[in-house]
């Protein structure tokens, strides 16, 4: 209504008078219009930040945040500072292969800014962040060669520049309040204040993976939209939501479907629609199809898996519930005594084209392979019994949880309270062969209780096709006992056409388990981000490297391990000396450089 009637002004103006004077009595009103405007602007925004101050100044004299203390056996759980520029690397012991891919090797991982992840106490109770959150950090490390052909390899690290974490930076303290643990009062409270303070609940953390399409990189975690990364300067670019059609969350592990090079992805929320697939267009440009799967409950699912013509969907009683919290319990939490099934849906399907098999209760959030085998989907993945994220319900004692979760499998005496087994957090690889005709559903351990595995990669030219090999971290159980916090003292290899000849009488019936082969790092040395690099103009499968962050506790030095698939048992063929300690992190990948792939 008010810009209609300045219209009306201005039109009786040229009507009743000269156009000159018409012109000053115009000049003379807009003048006053726009004071008037700029007057109305400036309350307002006295007003906006008059409350923001007050809303910080609430924050500031109601909320004290704590640094959550590290133990001496997690101090490479700490983060570090930003190295600036690229720094050529020349302490290497062994040879890199002639024929390695020049490309980047590249790591995310949870990186806090200000000192480590803190808690709160207020009047409200206490809220803290959980073992995951953490700004995200990349660590990149270069294979270049020169005009005479040989390597020359940098190291470079950046924090993902999100919009959260730009906006604390500038603010030079801890700002956002923890929302995932603690109180239910003090969660709903920051929940409220950083809506109110930020116009968001949460950090965007983009600390757990980082993956390719169609030449663009992006790192990413399942709470946010993947944030675009100049893969050379580790600048964080901008928000992908694919043209503004995906508007949601994005999984930590999107998947290309073979054959088409099409990108398929989950998000879940917290409010209905819970959950959505969608795929997206080979270029990265079109959102083909979206399509909400109708779930009833908002399952936190890390991974999808794709074969030739489906989509599969790990649904593990590990949610997020508003209304749980309001009534006091945990925002995420693992329900031991709930449902767990798993989805195959047809690349273009919708929620009625889902096929659901009803499996034993786990917690699988890591996929290692899908594909089609007759008539049977088959899935491989690495299963417990319980979830490691988000951690220890209210009033437990988290180091004691995490301390007896990562204890060997074969213990399993209560507590002296008498809550939990120990050994619930051992991650065994497991395949699933549902059967998309009967509905029949096998199921089986391929590895046995001596290790447990965790973060596994493939060759991933076998995306969503058979295959014939796999590889895993192994954690050090006693290791990550003592700690607390996870370590991986090895690595292994997985022959899924081979069956394990050594098989303990504990573990079963002789040809029950797969063969497994194991790389191990020397004492007191821990990996992350490892990944499989394919050989150039490889035959087999298995033609390449596993390459890997590894970090002696000793000597505070980390390096980059290359190892050799074929011979896994081997020392490596390269190491390379970093010029800066690497904390340990999260997802890895290489990515070859073009005209390399």
């Amino acid at each position: 209504m008010a810009s209609f009637s300045f219209a009306l002004q201005v039109n009786g103006l040229f009507h009743n008078h000269s156009i000159s004077h018409s012109f000053d009595h115009l000049k003379t009103f807009l003048s006053s219009a726009v004071k008037k405007i700029s007057v109305r602007t400036d309350i307002a925004k006295t007003l906006k930040n008059t409350s923001n101050r007050m809303l910080d100044a609430f924050v500031d004299s109601t909320f004290q945040f704590v640094s959550q203390p590290l133990l001496p056996s997690q101090k490479n759980f700490a983060p570090v500072e930003e190295i600036g520029e690229a720094v050529q690397v020349v302490c290497i012991e062994g040879i890199i292969p002639v024929d390695f891919r020049a490309g980047v090797y590249i790591r995310n991982g949870s990186n806090p800014l200000f000192g480590g992840l803190k808690y709160t106490i207020s009047i409200f109770g206490r809220s803290s962040h959980i073992w995951v959150e953490g700004e995200g950090m990349l660590h990149a490390i270069y294979f270049m060669k020169d005009a005479h052909g040989d390597w020359i390899i940098s190291y470079k690290n950046r924090y993902v520049e999100s919009e959260t974490f730009k906006l604390e930076k500038q603010r030079n303290k801890p700002s956002f309040l923890p929302t995932v643990e603690g109180d239910s009062p003090a969660i709903i409270a920051a929940y409220l204040l950083n809506m109110l303070r930020f116009g968001m609940v949460n950090k965007q953390i983009s600390s757990t993976s980082i993956f390719e399409h169609s030449r663009k990189f992006y790192a990413i975690t399942e709470n946010h939209l993947p944030q675009e990364i100049d893969i050379f300067t580790l600048e964080t670019l901008e928000e992908w939501d694919v043209n503004g059609a995906w508007d949601r969350p994005f999984t930590s592990h999107p998947k290309k479907a073979p054959g088409t090079g099409e990108l398929v992805t989950i998000g879940m929320d917290g409010q209905k629609p819970f959950i959505v697939a969608g795929v997206i267009s080979a270029d990265g440009n079109m959102l083909s199809h979206k399509v909400d799967l109708k779930f009833n409950r908002a399952t936190l699912i890390h991974e999808i898996g794709v074969t030739q013509k489906y989509n599969v969907i790990m649904d593990c009683p590990l949610t997020v519930d508003m209304n749980r919290l309001v009534a006091g319990g945990p925002l995420i939490k693992y329900d031991k005594e709930g449902y767990t099934r798993i989805g195959v849906m047809p690349r273009y399907g919708n929620a009625d084209s889902v096929k659901w098999f009803d499996v034993e209760a786990n917690c699988t959030l890591h996929i290692l392979n899908s594909f089609e085998d007759g008539n049977e989907v088959v899935v491989r993945g690495c299963r417990a019994l319980e979830s490691i994220i988000p951690g220890p319900d209210q009033g437990l004692n988290k180091f004691e949880w995490f301390s007896m979760g990562f204890k060997p499998i074969e213990i399993s005496n209560k507590n002296s309270n008498g809550f939990t087994q120990e050994g619930f957090l051992f991650a065994r690889v497991y395949e699933w062969r549902l059967n998309m005709e009967t509905g029949e559903v096998k199921e089986r351990n391929l590895t046995g209780t001596d290790v447990s595995m965790e973060f596994p990669m493939i060759n991933e030219d076998f995306t969503g096709v058979k295959h014939k090999y796999g590889y895993t971290q192994v954690l050090d159980s006693m290791a990550s006992s003592s700690c607390g916090m996870a370590k991986y003292g090895g690595l292994a290899k997985l022959y899924f056409e081979e069956q394990d000849k050594t098989l303990p009488a504990r573990d079963g019936k002789k040809g029950q388990l797969i063969k497994v082969e194991y790389h191990r790092f020397e004492e007191n040395n821990f990996c992350s981000g490892s990944a499989f690099v394919p050989k150039q103009g490889g035959v087999e499968e298995d033609d390449g490297w596993i390459i890997s962050f590894v970090h002696n506790e000793d000597t505070n030095i980390s390096q980059v391990h290359i190892i050799d698939a074929r011979k896994f048992d081997s020392k490596p063929v390269a190491k390379i000396t970093l010029p800066q300690r690497v904390p340990y992190g999260f997802h890895g990948t290489f990515i070859p450089m073009p005209g390399q792939a």
